[in-house]
């Protein structure tokens, strides 16, 4: 068993032996901060948004919507029609910002192979993300921004949660409703527990910095990372299948999928390890911290897992 399995098969017997770590209440400054970091970036992406500025809006809206949904009992009318208006606009940002990865991504990638067919598809690219971002701009027009603003002030100020509530029972649960060890994990697979990944980590961080909660957040991190940089490689292969279609033996193309497939096969990995942290069994947890020292003193050799671009050859 891997030290992500070990960390998520400890937490899965804290919350069966230890009333306390399941009990952990929401942290309130938390839960504050969501909403005034949201109001924040929309009035940086009002104006003409960095990469940065985009991915930081999509990041607080989707903590907002795991706060709205998966913690209070029920959502006001207001609630709703916040969500759907940050929803619309989300979706534009992240047409946005699915450009920005995929430009970095083949920024990144370095063969020798060509040169002028990679400075075409970042041209594209490029292009591509401009008419993308005039469409985001032109989403945010002054009723909008206005609505916008209003609805979140109204929520802030009315946004309720019960003492009893737990945060990470709520995020553990979320995970597991997506784990199906039956099924084998295939990139849809994949890209459910990439959505509901972040969903566990956004709820999971509303439990402050309490000591019980930040193994599991680390483990949602490290997955959370492996999946976004296999979509990032994906994005961009399925982006220059398009545009290099008539090359279908393309280099590039070539070392595209070449890096994907090493990227899916280490996001694989990384779920394997949580599934079975998830669902594994063990007699007791002294057992369980036996084994993790044993992860902990092997971790400390030189990783060999990471996987780096691969390049074409002619």
């Amino acid at each position: 068993m891997g030290s992500a399995a070990i960390v998520f098969f400890l937490i899965n017997l804290y919350f069966l032996h230890s009333p306390g770590f399941a009990s952990m209440p929401v942290d309130r400054e938390r839960t504050r901060f969501v909403f005034q970091k949201l109001n924040r970036q929309l009035d940086k992406l009002a104006n003409k948004p960095q990469p940065n500025d985009v991915h930081q809006f999509r990041t607080y809206s989707r903590r907002l919507q795991a706060l709205l949904e998966e913690l209070p009992p029920k959502l006001s009318r207001n609630d709703k029609k916040l969500l759907k208006l940050l929803g619309r606009l989300r979706r534009r940002a992240g047409r946005v910002r699915d450009l920005d990865v995929q430009i970095a991504a083949l920024h990144s990638l370095k063969i020798p192979q060509e040169p002028r067919r990679k400075a075409q598809l970042l041209d594209a690219l490029t292009e591509m993300r401009g008419k993308r971002e005039r469409k985001l701009h032109d989403s945010l027009d002054k009723v909008t921004t206005r609505e916008l603003g209003k609805r979140l002030k109204k929520a802030a100020k009315n946004y309720e949660i019960a003492e009893t509530t737990e945060p990470l029972r709520v995020a553990r649960q979320r995970l597991t409703d997506v784990s199906k060890p039956q099924l084998p994990l295939t990139e849809d697979v994949l890209h459910q527990y990439r959505i509901a990944g972040k969903r566990a980590r956004y709820v999971a961080e509303l439990a402050g910095k309490a000591p019980e909660a930040e193994p599991f957040i680390r483990s949602l991190v490290s997955m959370q990372d492996a999946l976004g940089d296999w979509h990032d490689w994906w994005l961009l292969s399925q982006s220059a299948e398009k545009i290099i279609h008539d090359a279908p033996d393309s280099a590039l193309l070539s070392a595209l999928h070449n890096v994907t497939g090493a990227k899916f096969r280490h996001a694989v990995r990384v779920v394997t390890e949580m599934r079975k942290g998830l669902f594994g069994t063990a007699t007791s947890i002294d057992g369980a911290k036996r084994a993790q020292s044993g992860v902990a003193a092997s971790s400390r050799k030189p990783s060999t897992s990471h996987t780096e671009p691969v390049r074409a050859t002619a």
